[in-house]
């Protein structure tokens, strides 16, 4: 566990050292975000904070090839490097977008390509969760980590619209990811994982960038950082449990979490679900899937009445409501983690539709009070 904490802190320290340097690059080559009318901020901020990230999470991966405890990961297997490649790729296909605001086709056409690179490269679906059923063929097993990839890196660039919410929300899934695969790697020799390790360093880079991402932020991610660190997490995710044959773990610890094609989902799920109605409410109204608006989640928390460090927090809670909720069912009964998760988003709940009912309430009273003044005769012309 200490070498992982380290791991963490070197990604994290890096980060935040190379973060200031990023910033003052982004400036030079005019990387700097203009306010548009469905933007929060107010004044033109420097994009392409995913430079630095991915300079913190490569220092960090090169670190740990160096570790005794975790070296033999990087000896047996070329998925650390492949991991990496990856995430130069998307990253460059980010800060061309941070640069030049690509079309979307051609985005998730880079994005589909970069996706199958990698899936080729050996991360990727082996197992699916119907039993032990293993993938039909390799095409298949690359389609399906193709599409894993690529939803989850569009999900974590829709929901990328507060300072600190999208770095928030995947460090809280990474923790939730890097728990349950150490649990899992204890069970081997080595304790050694190679999910964990892209774990931590994933973590360590979300925290160190937040530090500087913070609102009011000097530096965005950009396309460059929310598509890396959708991309990390799923690779995290596929490496840990595309591999795994759900007939050889214990059923206390594959029912509550293991699920291959959903697990990403679920820890993912405010990215997702925010992706998903996004989608729908703009291909119902004829719109393109990608047409700007603002009607995702953050900006119906800040209609609400929310500031932006409340609503970043708040969501970040319903972040952790999932995250967290489905990584306690292996140390509780699922009875009682269904009961806290239920009462956990009660609170939730009341603090997201407080502001709301706070100004809504002494309207309500305001109403009620003109509609009986109305409907109410006066005495003297009742005589």
């Amino acid at each position: 566990m200490r070498i992982y904490l380290f791991i963490a802190a070197i990604a994290g320290g890096v980060t935040w050292l190379v973060t200031p340097l990023v910033r003052h690059l982004a400036i030079e080559i005019g990387a700097v975000g203009e306010v548009r009318k469905r933007d929060v901020h107010t004044v033109p901020t420097p994009r392409m904070g995913g430079v630095a990230m991915l300079i913190g999470f490569a220092v960090a991966i090169m670190f740990a090839d160096r570790m005794p405890f975790i070296s033999g990961l990087f000896q047996n297997s070329k998925q650390a490097w492949v991991v990496l490649f990856g995430a130069v790729l998307i990253c460059l296909l980010g800060m061309a977008d941070d640069l030049w605001d690509l079309d979307w086709m051609l985005k998730l056409a880079g994005q589909l390509l970069i996706s199958v690179f990698v899936a080729w490269g050996g991360v990727q679906i082996i197992f699916l969760p119907f039993g032990s059923l293993v993938t039909a063929s390799p095409s298949i097993s690359m389609a399906i980590t193709a599409f894993l990839i690529v939803v989850s890196i569009n999900a974590v660039n829709f929901v990328d619209g507060l300072d600190g919410l999208a770095a928030g929300i995947v460090s809280i899934g990474g923790i939730a990811f890097g728990v349950y695969s150490y649990i899992l790697a204890r069970s081997s020799p080595s304790y050694a994982s190679m999910s964990t390790l892209i774990d931590v360093a994933l973590v360590g880079v979300c925290v160190g960038f937040l530090l500087h991402n913070w609102h009011p932020a000097k530096l965005f991610m950009g396309d460059s950082g929310s598509m890396l660190l959708g991309y990390l997490i799923t690779c995290a995710s596929i490496i840990m449990t595309g591999h795994l044959d759900p007939a050889s773990v214990h059923t206390s610890v594959y029912v509550p979490v293991f699920m291959p094609i959903l697990l990403p989902v679920l820890v993912l799920f405010l990215p997702v679900l925010d992706m998903v109605l996004a989608v729908v409410r703009r291909l119902s109204k004829g719109q393109s899937p990608t047409h700007p608006d603002r009607m995702h989640l953050h900006h119906r928390m800040l209609n609400i009445g929310h500031s932006v460090r409340g609503a970043v927090i708040i969501l970040w809670g319903w972040a952790a409501l999932f995250a967290v909720g489905s990584l306690t069912t292996l140390f509780f009964q699922l009875k009682h983690v269904i009961a806290g998760m239920c009462v956990s988003a009660i609170v939730l709940t009341i603090l997201t539709m407080m502001p709301y009912m706070r100004k809504r309430i002494p309207e309500i009273r305001r109403e009620n009070s003109e509609a009986r003044d109305v409907h109410t005769v006066p005495k003297h012309k009742a005589e």
